[in-house]
């Protein structure tokens, strides 16, 4: 598999700063990591990832408030901040720190489980300087969202570096 453009940059930029990223996902089932994966050297910057698709997995596993996903569900912006967050601190482990933490929560389709718009998606970014969220609405059937998802979530990561 051929490396993106985007998780060669994000990783030479992680390598510059000396910082390690984790990665955070649903939508995108583990192809964020996996795109970092494909960078030959990228254990040097990866700590590691998990993919909490269950709900209840983000609260248990990330950390992500309970109550915040009773009222918003998990296609949230602040669910994806929240994600962004707690993988930082999963993965910060042993004395070994996780500088940035990169989530992706939303609706890939065919059918919206809620009402929202099939494509919406919420990206998270948290880095020592402060959270965010980048929320937006991709077209395209459901590989073509996840994919683009996944350009989408590394340029964020690499905007806020």
């Amino acid at each position: 598999m051929t490396a993106l453009p985007e998780a060669e940059r994000l990783l030479r930029r992680l390598g510059e700063r000396g910082w390690t990223i984790g990665v955070a996902e649903s939508l995108t089932g583990g192809l964020v990591a996996a795109s970092l994966v494909d960078v030959p050297g990228a254990s040097a910057w990866l700590r590691g990832a998990v993919v909490a698709y269950a709900t209840d997995l983000k609260q248990a596993i990330l950390g992500v408030d309970a109550a915040l996903l009773a009222a918003h569900g998990p296609v949230d912006p602040e669910v994806a901040r929240q994600m962004a967050d707690g993988i930082r601190t999963v993965t910060g482990r042993h004395g070994v720190r996780t500088d940035v933490g990169v989530s992706t929560t939303g609706i890939a389709g065919p059918e919206s489980p809620d009402g929202q718009p099939v494509g919406t998606v919420h990206i998270g970014v948290s880095t020592p300087d402060g959270t965010h969220a980048v929320s937006i609405v991709l077209d395209g059937d459901r590989g073509a969202i996840r994919h683009e998802a996944v350009r989408r979530a590394l340029a964020a990561v690499i905007d806020a570096l």
